[in-house]
């Protein structure tokens, strides 16, 4: 007695179930891709080059990992810490806030900040630090919150700075975004810290909407004003 078998899927069911995959599988990869076509569309008209950037008084320059010996920035931040420096001697920005984790794991960004925009001829007394950024939403809503800076240009790297933006402008910054330097950012690179942030894109969709508070609070602080006055 022979085991029977089932009958072979006909063809045209088969395309129709194939067809059926695809299309959900493009549904998907449209939802997932919403919060990155926001922050790319919510930051057109406000992304410029170091030449072409217009004035503020602030200009916020995020953080992210420093040196080896935890005492030099990193190539990434050096760019947009010499970025922002050009800016305050070309006169488009009299004071630079300097916004990362005091506590990372590579060490004290804006301590590392603040002494590398020294050394490259800013004015101490015009440079404040926020130890306290620990993210992208955390810088700018400390900014505006704790600092209250209401327009800044937001000095970072090509694929971080339309979400930078965008944030900014929604969290109360009338920002616009400066491309920093980058001369380690070659083509491996760039492709994987642009998926990088088109995957961190759904966190900062989420934070806005959510309204979430940064994860240190902390009472007004009018270091930027007094940086303004002097």
């Amino acid at each position: 007695m022979t085991e029977a078998t089932s009958p072979a899927r006909p063809p045209r069911q088969r395309r129709r179930r194939l067809l059926r995959i695809a299309v959900l599988g493009v549904v998907l990869l449209l939802l997932s891709s919403v919060p990155w076509l926001w922050t790319t569309v919510a930051a057109r008209g406000h992304l410029h080059d170091e030449a072409g950037a217009p004035t503020a008084d602030v200009v916020l320059v995020l953080g992210t990992e420093v040196a080896e010996d935890r005492r030099q920035p990193g190539e990434r931040l050096a760019g947009r810490l010499e970025t922002a420096a050009e800016l305050v001697r070309q006169g488009r920005a009299r004071v630079v806030l300097v916004s990362g984790d005091g506590g990372g794991a590579s060490g004290d960004e804006p301590t590392v900040m603040a002494a590398y925009l020294t050394r490259l001829g800013v004015d101490p007394a015009r440079i404040v630090a926020d130890p306290f950024g620990l993210d992208t939403y955390d810088s700018c809503a400390r900014a505006r919150q704790v600092y209250g800076v209401r327009r800044a240009l937001v000095v970072t790297q090509s694929y971080h700075v339309s979400r930078a933006v965008t944030l900014c402008r929604h969290l109360g910054v009338e920002a616009d975004g400066v491309t920093a330097r980058c001369g380690d950012c070659g083509p491996a690179l760039l492709v994987e810290k642009s998926v990088r942030d088109y995957l961190a894109s759904g966190k900062a969709a989420w934070d806005v909407v959510s309204g979430r508070p940064p994860a240190v609070r902390s009472a007004e602080d009018p270091a930027v004003r007094d940086a303004l006055t002097r």
